[in-house]
């Protein structure tokens, strides 16, 4: 009996003495790995949190270029951005490119990622040509793709027999920047699904060979299934940068809003209130009414992933 309460008391003891003990570890090590987070939170604030909170705030004021003598003027600058018909023009261009792209990108991420993970002659080379052009800067890709569609001296026209103005007029205006796009982003969707097809067991296949899948079946039974991740990751990331299309609409159109303002997007439209009519304080304000409408989307993103998980289980 003796023993065996002292060894009840002993024990709570000694196990509260081992928790402090880890307790304290814990902390001196987050101390210390504080230390290395540091640079990258001082650079997160100065670079991130406070250009959204100085926006934010010139968003109520009528701010202009110079910064001087700005004076708050409340929610005037938001009601007369909902009232904008420019402004709803210019989200509208850069909701249909985001719609055309999307898609595109998606399948032929997909189509080129099957292609370069099964075919056996030159594989490095396929892959290589496959996402070379993603390493392009926005501008050398927008100009070659500017000199491709030119009428006169262009190979678009030439290789395909066609005289189609496709920069100066609305109708395909904005569906050659959706072809550039497609043929400079593609790399990137492309690799993740190629990482991602490697990723994927090959008895899979095997048994679904056995048991007499065809390849069509194997495609759309284990392969797609089994991508379905990696696909919502695409979507996401392919709507986020889209909506926010700016570089290869502003180059391709010698940095104007196209034929009849066809192609003017969103970020386009903020660059001219802020930089071309001085308006800061209404720049800033679309600004804000344009990044609660990406967060609106990456959240819907982040349910929809949410409820199929849960669906899943």
């Amino acid at each position: 009996m003796t023993t065996t309460s002292a060894e009840t008391i002993i024990r709570p003891a000694r196990a509260k003495t081992i928790a402090d003990s880890v307790g304290v570890r814990r902390g001196q090590g987050f101390q210390h790995g504080g230390w290395f987070v540091a640079p990258f939170l001082a650079l997160f604030a100065l670079f991130v949190i406070w250009p959204l909170l100085r926006g934010l705030y010139l968003s109520f004021t009528d701010a202009d270029i110079s910064g001087d003598g700005a004076d708050l003027v409340g929610l005037d600058n938001y009601r007369e951005a909902l009232k904008d018909p420019l402004m709803w023009d210019s989200l509208g261009h850069s909701a249909y490119f985001t719609l055309l792209v999307v898609p595109c990108i998606t399948v032929l991420a997909f189509f080129l990622a099957m292609l370069a993970h099964h075919i056996e002659r030159g594989k490095w080379l396929w892959r290589l040509c496959f996402f070379l052009p993603f390493l392009l800067p926005s501008t050398v890709a927008a100009n070659l793709w500017q000199w491709l569609f030119n009428p006169g001296t262009g190979m678009v026209n030439h290789v395909l027999g066609l005289d189609t103005p496709w920069l100066t007029d609305k109708s395909y205006a904005m569906l050659a920047i959706v072809i550039t796009t497609l043929w400079w982003t593609v790399g990137f969707s492309f690799l993740l699904y190629l990482a991602a097809l490697q990723g994927i067991p090959a008895h899979l296949y095997e048994a679904a060979r056995l048991d007499g899948a065809n390849a069509w079946h194997r495609t759309v039974h284990i392969t797609l299934p089994m991508l379905r991740n990696i696909t919502g990751l695409v979507v996401a990331l392919q709507i986020l940068a889209s909506l926010q299309v700016f570089d290869q609409a502003v180059v391709m159109q010698d940095f104007g809003p196209g034929p009849e303002e066809s192609t003017r997007t969103f970020v386009q439209y903020t660059l001219e209130q802020g930089f071309t009519s001085y308006r800061v304080g209404y720049a800033s304000a679309i600004s804000v009414i344009f990044f609660v409408i990406i967060a609106a989307v990456a959240l819907a993103r982040m349910w929809l992933l949410r409820n199929r998980e849960e669906d899943g289980r």
